[in-house]
């Protein structure tokens, strides 16, 4: 359902400069949790696949869960948690505006903090309904399409039909039937059931996190560092968050997969469950107790990166191997990461400058030299090699990991990105 305010905002970006637009958006969603069976279907794509944690969502993207399933969705300030038999499409997604459209179903939200430019929406077959505050909300549809029912446990909303808007206070619900707002009902409350204190549960995590003081709280999956690892003071780096429980081989960028996802191209999808602000914020570096992940300063809004790392590529990089390969390694703190999308001077300074400590010099030096050989990287023992083919269809890393000569990685040239294109398996 387009909403004038909504076309307004898009209206006003229109005349904003040609490198803004050029840039991608700041920030991404997240699917942040699955229980159960999840689909996920691909803006512009008309299939269907099971959807997998950390997966970055942009505009145009749908999420199918089952019945009994659960899944929690991070879309700018707000948890979104879908019930089981629930569609929802992702309609827009950037820095500061996130609309949902929910088809069918039932979703909570739990939304932190509303800044005054955010615009926060849920679209209905019945109703657009815009969240005013902070709160939590409860929104279901039925099968059909025919009802909405919206109920406002605390913060305020307000519900847009045909011409005319409810606003809905803490304490209030609603049941919508049409599209003009004129068939409705009030109710109570609806009693919280295993949904609900599901939700409360994850909600939880978010009292009172140590992380939120070395982090900054628009970091997406934050929240989950505290339960995975600890942090530790290391000198030259400062405040450093050490991974729990990792194979003793294991390296950043070393547990997932790669997916191609516009506007940033080929992108990281980690596999654990803290993996999310660790690859796509942030440093790594190499310390004597391990591997440290080395946050941003967390009083700049970081940027959202597509993954944090330098590609190898050489038609004999591999040993024993004919496939031409992929490879990479992590980015240190105080290297400049380089795009390898269309982005202004601007983005590549806020990218960098919200993800490490980095002198602006530095950043214009990297990014206009083109043959960034010449660069000495702290991480470039740390690298991951898979073939082309297995990088190309998404395969899991882990399982496709390849020895790399040691003259190779020597001489391999390095690149912001493979010039690989995606495959089907």
């Amino acid at each position: 359902m387009p909403i004038r305010f909504l076309l307004a905002l898009a209206g006003a970006a229109m005349c904003c400069s040609g490198a803004a637009l050029a840039d991608p958006p700041a920030r991404v969603a997240r699917l942040a949790y699955l229980s159960g069976p999840v689909s996920f279907s691909a803006a512009g794509a008309d299939d269907w696949q099971t959807a997998g944690i950390n997966r970055p969502l942009v505009a145009g993207d749908r999420l199918w869960t089952a019945a009994g399933a659960r899944e929690e969705v991070q879309a700018g300030p707000a948890a979104v948690r879908m019930g089981g038999e629930t569609l929802v499409t992702l309609l827009n997604a950037d820095d500061t505006k996130t609309q949902l459209q929910l088809s069918q179903g039932r979703l909570n939200l739990r939304v932190r903090q509303l800044r005054p430019d955010e615009v926060l929406e849920v679209d209905t077959p019945n109703l657009a309904f815009s969240i005013r505050k902070p709160g939590h909300y409860r929104l279901q549809v039925d099968a059909s399409g025919n009802a909405t029912e919206v109920a406002v446990i605390d913060g305020q909303g307000e519900a847009y039909g045909d011409n005319t808007s409810y606003l809905v206070d803490p304490g209030q619900a609603y049941r919508f039937t049409g599209t003009g707002l004129q068939d409705f009902s009030v109710n109570q409350l609806p009693p919280a059931d295993d949904f609900d204190r599901w939700a409360a549960q994850r909600d939880r995590r978010l009292e009172h996190p140590v992380a939120a003081r070395y982090v900054s709280s628009d970091v997406v999956g934050y929240e989950d560092l505290d339960d995975n690892g600890d942090w530790r003071d290391v000198p030259g780096y400062g405040n450093v968050w050490m991974p729990a429980h990792v194979a003793s081989d294991w390296a950043p960028y070393r547990d997932g997969h790669w997916a191609w996802v516009d506007p940033w191209g080929w992108t990281w999808v980690d596999d654990a469950p803290w993996g999310f602000a660790v690859s796509h914020y942030g440093r790594w570096a190499q310390t004597p107790a391990g591997w440290g992940w080395v946050p941003g300063p967390v009083a700049q809004r970081p940027v959202y990166a597509p993954a944090l790392v330098v590609f190898l590529g050489a038609a004999t990089l591999m040993v024993g191997q004919r496939d031409p390969g992929v490879a990479w390694f992590p980015l240190g703190p105080r290297e400049v990461y380089r795009p390898s999308y269309r982005a202004s001077p601007v983005y590549v300074n806020n990218i960098n400058t919200s993800n490490t400590v980095i002198n602006k010099t530095q950043i214009t030096n990297v990014y206009n030299n083109v043959n960034i050989t010449n660069v000495r990287y702290v991480n470039r023992q740390a690298v991951t090699a898979v073939p082309a083919r297995a990088f190309a269809q998404a395969q899991p890393v882990r399982q496709n990991v390849v020895r790399v000569a040691p003259q190779a990685l020597a001489s391999a040239p390095l690149a912001a990105a493979p010039q690989v294109k995606p495959q089907r398996p």
